[in-house]
């Protein structure tokens, strides 16, 4: 049977609108559904994320802002910690709804995510021994023994500056990485300027040198296409800053002595 002109487009609009239902944006509405925000985080980054090592309860900047987001957003956090290198790959299966965990948009690009809005920029800083005297600036770290985190921002400045190291150790954790600075079996640590400090505050055998190597932007992470998730969380994330809670939530961890 011949179709007229105005049922052809009437095929049309109705395939089209099946392709836009399926591919519908549920990103909140599943966070609805269940009262809660699945946050995805390394607690082994302070003072944005840890476990204090007298309760063992969740503490640091990341988490607090992300309480605080939840509330915000009239539903629950919760929190899973898991290995920083699978944070990406975990997200892409559904096993958290975002991630809240010091994550640089240099980080998060190649991953095809939604990026929220900027919440913090972190310097990365060089750090060496307090008893060393050659390191200086970023020139002094040619022919040194250089330590980072693995799949880290702080990495991806290493990479940048090219074959000029002796050596360079990467890290699953940058506690491990202090370690061995401590130890003098690496001459330096290039790592995130807050988590520098906590750590020199915690055992002052460390010094940060030298002007900031970069500056990294800071933002929130989601499943590319969950555009109605981001759009709460900046929301709540602009409200928290305009009432002063994220300036208080900045001032507990964040803030250099």
């Amino acid at each position: 049977m011949k179709r007229t002109p105005w049922l052809i487009c009437l095929s049309l609009v109705l395939a089209v609108a099946s392709t836009v239902t399926c591919f519908a944006d549920d990103s909140w509405k599943t966070v609805q559904g269940k009262n809660k925000l699945v946050i995805g985080f390394c607690a082994h980054y302070p003072p944005f994320e840890s476990r204090n090592l007298k309760t063992n309860d969740l503490e640091g900047f990341d988490v607090d802002l992300g309480r605080a987001l939840a509330r915000e957003m009239g539903v629950d956090a919760e929190f899973v910690d898991a290995e920083w290198q699978g944070l990406l790959g975990g997200l892409q299966k559904g096993d958290f709804d975002v991630l809240i965990t010091c994550m640089a948009k240099s980080e998060a690009r190649a991953a095809n995510v939604n990026m929220s809005d900027v919440y913090y920029e972190l310097p990365d800083v060089i750090v060496v021994n307090e008893t060393n005297s050659d390191i200086h600036t970023k020139a002094d770290l040619k022919g040194k023994t250089v330590g980072v985190q693995l799949g880290s921002g702080s990495e991806q400045i290493i990479d940048r500056m090219g074959n000029t190291f002796k050596e360079v150790k990467r890290y699953n954790y940058n506690p491990e990485a202090f370690t061995d600075l401590k130890f003098n079996r690496i001459d330096a640590i290039v790592v995130g300027y807050a988590y520098a400090v906590n750590q020199i505050k915690t055992t002052p055998d460390f010094k940060v040198v030298g002007k900031p190597l970069a500056k990294a932007e800071i933002v929130m992470v989601m499943k590319k296409g969950s555009d109605a998730l981001t759009h709460q969380l900046n929301t709540a994330l602009a409200t928290l800053r305009a009432n002063k809670a994220y300036d208080a939530i900045q001032t507990q961890w964040l803030a250099i002595d």
